[in-house]
């Protein structure tokens, strides 16, 4: 569970409710049937209008990752890839057919795979930065879902607002009515600005990261299957993929907006 996630969550609505309450606002007061339907009714139009809806499904069913830690970490991996290292400069590259039932992660499985078939070095590298490039271009779409539907949502907010004072401006001569009216009018504009700021576009931004943090790792898987095929010794192996160990997980991720640019610069001695 990535408790930084849900305790963001907890401690922004309950800033938002605990404000209200301490200003002597009671909790119906917020909660409009008819705002939360023109707020998030309208914003989830929108999205569905800008994106496929293959993307849109996707992007709810990755809400659950975005509250879930990794299973492992780069370290964990880096001790994989040099155990299967070993192995292979012991018994030979086939020998590792015996540890791909076990592997995980499905790109490090695919990878081994492909070096117990005897792949070309450079066709080998060609094909995971390729797949690494696709699976970056897919998780970006999924998170510019979020990014979007955050972009909508306050100016959805202000149409609520704007259609609820025409609502009280209709009902002048009726003081009953004013209320309601009034009350749609704010509670759309804080639903719409709320949503946003506080769930939509952190969601996008915490996506993101996540993608930035899994390119690295898989990066490493790349160097390090590489260093398997080309019969790297497994200290130095391990050395080369402790610099990803470092920057990956006590550094935070720098934005990339490729994975290709992403590995410009990096010189790594054969």
């Amino acid at each position: 569970m990535n408790y930084a996630g849900v305790l963001g969550i907890i401690v922004g609505i309950a800033a938002v409710v605990g404000g209200n309450f301490f200003e002597s606002g009671k909790l119906s007061s917020i909660l409009q049937p008819t705002a939360a339907l023109i707020v998030f009714g309208g914003t989830a139009g929108a999205t569905l209008l800008s994106f496929p809806l293959r993307d849109v499904l996707k992007a709810l069913s990755a809400l659950r990752e975005v509250f879930l830690e990794r299973g492992m970490h780069a370290a964990d991996y880096v001790e994989d890839i040099v155990r299967y290292s070993s192995v292979a400069r012991r018994n030979g590259v086939m020998a590792l057919e015996a540890e791909i039932p076990k592997i995980e992660d499905p790109f490090l499985k695919k990878a081994i795979a492909y070096v117990t078939d005897h792949m070309h070095a450079k066709l080998l590298r060609e094909i995971l930065e390729q797949e690494n490039i696709t699976y970056e271009a897919e998780m970006r779409r999924t998170a510019k879902v979020f990014e979007t539907a955050g972009g909508f949502a306050p100016t959805i907010g202000i149409i609520g607002a704007v259609l609820g004072l025409i609502h009280v401006m209709e009902n002048l001569s009726d003081p009953s009515k004013l209320g309601a009216g009034i009350a749609v009018a704010f509670v759309a504009t804080i639903y719409g600005v709320g949503s946003a700021n506080l769930l939509l576009l952190p969601i996008s931004k915490k996506m993101i990261n996540r993608l930035n943090a899994e390119l690295s790792v898989r990066e490493m898987i790349m160097e390090g299957v590489i260093g398997i095929q080309s019969g790297l010794n497994p200290h130095y192996l391990r050395e080369k993929l402790a610099v990803f160990v470092e920057t990956g997980e006590h550094k935070a991720p720098e934005p990339v907006t490729g994975f290709r640019k992403k590995r410009e610069g990096k010189v790594f001695a054969r």
